[in-house]
């Protein structure tokens, strides 16, 4: 098996931040499977400058187990590192760096453990799909999705590294998330009656939204989640220039975290058929969705959680209130659970870190799996 962190060093050099291009770091990965004689589909995204990468090992044309994990990172500006944030550095049994929590670090023990892996001996393919931009709002991984049919049998199953400190997750949440645009007409605030006040018109959607927040609360009801339903949140709020100035332009960002069973987007409803109202007094309105995925749940008598809680020695988490690229796996007919090493709570924070003790439980479990597969 390869040196993990010596992978997760290289990893973390590349300056991967969500949105940004991504070729430096594709490249190596590419680079790395390709040596190791496995089949490589480099899989641009509409975007022109980013990519994803889907990788197998083994008899592409049986149903195999995808190891799944996002290149990206979210940015480090406003934060005080007290080291580089993308050079690994080590600090007892800590290494330091953007991404080694998330996730970066799942990476690096899947590659370790590709390098061990006999491909001739494996009864069922092993895939790595290694995504771009899930840190804005999982834009990359349906582009890899859709191509997979063109690329090898149906997978039987997906294993998503997200933070779960090995445990294994069997449900997710799902989630959309929505930019409402109202325009008026500008004009001076001394004579309303000459202009269209967008916050004004934005006002009605937003008691829209705040009332169907309310309404979800006694709604469908899942208890294996907190809270067990579906959840809405009015996030940012823009609009206006000047007191004196009638806003020609307002808007706010929405989520809505839907339990599995709810279609996230559909919760949206109540607050876009409140536009005709606007239209009518001559305001426009637009929504542009941001993001969107689907919730996702595991029945614990699976396969893949048999294997999982076999693999890692720990019984599941019936549910987290998070989303993850899991539910668009799930929603393609590749049942899909979440263990990746490392806590979710120092994600995205100043000198995030993993335990290299963790790092390497990961490449021990994985090799399980790649172990299970040649069986």
């Amino acid at each position: 098996m390869a040196n993990a962190r010596e992978i997760l060093e290289k990893l973390i050099g590349f300056p991967s931040v969500v949105g940004s291009a991504n070729a430096p770091i594709v490249s190596y990965i590419r680079d790395y499977f390709a040596a190791l004689g496995a089949h490589v589909s480099e899989l641009p995204g509409p975007e022109g400058n980013r990519s994803n990468l889907f990788v197998s090992m083994g008899p592409r044309d049986r149903a195999g187990i995808i190891l799944s994990g996002h290149t990206d990172v979210v940015p480090i500006e406003g934060q005080p590192w007290t080291s580089p944030a993308f050079a690994l550095r080590q600090g007892g049994d800590r290494l330091y760096g953007r991404g080694t929590s998330d996730m970066k670090r799942f990476l690096a023990a899947a590659m370790a453990v590709a390098a061990g892996v006999n491909a001739e001996k494996l009864r069922r393919p092993l895939h790595f799909a290694f995504s771009y931009d899930e840190e804005a709002g999982c834009r990359g991984v349906p582009h890899m999705i859709e191509a997979i049919p063109s690329i090898c049998a149906l997978p039987a199953s997906c294993i998503v590294g997200e933070p779960s400190q090995m445990i294994p997750i069997l449900a997710h949440k799902g989630k959309a998330a929505v930019k409402f645009t109202v325009e008026g007409t500008a004009g001076h605030s001394s004579r309303p009656d000459r202009g269209l006040n967008a916050i004004h018109g934005l006002s009605t959607l937003l008691a829209k939204a705040v009332a169907q927040s309310d309404l979800l609360k006694h709604k469908q009801q899942n208890e294996l989640f907190l809270p067990s339903y579906s959840t809405l949140q009015v996030g940012v709020i823009e609009g206006g220039l000047s007191l004196n100035v009638i806003p020609q332009f307002a808007s706010f960002d929405v989520e809505v975290r839907a339990i599995p069973g709810a279609e996230p987007y559909s919760l949206l409803e109540p607050i876009f058929k409140a536009f005709p109202e606007l239209e009518k007094v001559g305001l426009k309105v637009k929504a542009d969705r941001l993001s969107e995925y689907p919730g996702m749940e595991l029945p614990e008598d699976s396969d893949l959680a048999t294997l999982m809680t076999r693999a890692t020695g720990r019984n599941p988490i019936r549910a987290v209130s998070y989303g993850t690229e899991a539910g668009l796996f799930a929603k393609t007919g590749i049942p899909s659970i979440i263990c990746g090493p490392g806590n979710v709570d120092r994600a995205h924070k100043v000198d995030e870190y993993i335990l290299l003790s963790e790092l390497n439980e990961c490449c021990s479990v994985l090799d399980r799996i790649a172990s299970d597969l040649a069986a």
